[in-house]
């Protein structure tokens, strides 16, 4: 009886909660509809805004882009970021195609560029505004951020940003490059055993490297000034 009891009371609670329920969608019936209906409006405009907007910009944006690329191979920076004629530089191509993957590239671009016209700030700027899943790209732009802070003086920041790099996304290419540099602005501050230490890292973690390979040296440099 207990059991026949319990099985009621269930079916009871379950009637009850579903009556609740049906209860509730009758008095908030035009709210819900009106959220639903608000769900795909903004669904389909951000669907129609990516394709109809987004992706032509796009699209003009990349061969914009090509001939200030270009310049930035020639090393030419400075037309690179201004434009030449009818050609926009990298900072016109942030300026008109804002939220566009060309755009965010064009930070880099200008980033990097400052960093060769010695306008190390901007190069810091710039840098800091860019964002990519790019396993190269986005070391680089923080290791080229701890170059700027070098030239800065602002040592401590540097090593910040190359230790970022070395570990941002360790590999045999771009992580002992970073730690180099960390260890050789470490022992320039005189803090030579944390310098020993990254050096000692560097020959084991990176053997086969050209970094790996010099660390012996500047170790034994850092340990005669302990």
């Amino acid at each position: 009886m207990a059991k026949e009891k319990e099985k009621e009371d269930v079916i009871l609670n379950v009637e009850s909660a579903y009556d609740k329920t049906e209860q509730f969608f009758e008095d908030n019936q035009k709210i819900i509809l009106g959220v639903v209906a608000a769900l795909i409006l903004i669904i389909g405009g951000y669907v129609g805004w990516k394709k109809f907007i987004i992706a032509p910009k796009e699209t003009e944006a990349a061969s914009q882009m090509f001939r200030a690329e270009q310049y930035f191979q020639q090393d030419s920076f400075r037309i690179a970021l201004d434009g030449k004629g009818q050609y926009p530089g990298f900072l016109q191509i942030i300026d008109d195609y804002g939220m566009t993957s060309s755009s965010n590239l064009s930070y880099y671009y200008a980033g990097i560029s400052y960093l060769h016209l010695g306008e190390y700030e901007n190069a810091i700027e710039y840098l800091g505004k860019f964002s990519s899943d790019d396993d190269v790209l986005s070391v680089i732009a923080i290791g080229a951020t701890g170059d700027a802070y070098m030239e800065l003086g602002e040592t401590d920041k540097a090593i910040s940003s190359y230790m970022e790099a070395a570990e941002e996304k360790n590999n045999k290419f771009t992580s002992p490059v970073y730690l180099m540099k960390a260890a050789q602005a470490i022992e320039g501050k005189g803090e030579f055993e944390k310098a020993v230490k990254l050096y000692e890292r560097l020959e084991k973690e990176f053997p086969t490297t050209n970094e790996g390979r010099s660390a012996e040296k500047y170790k034994a440099r850092a340990k005669a000034s302990l």
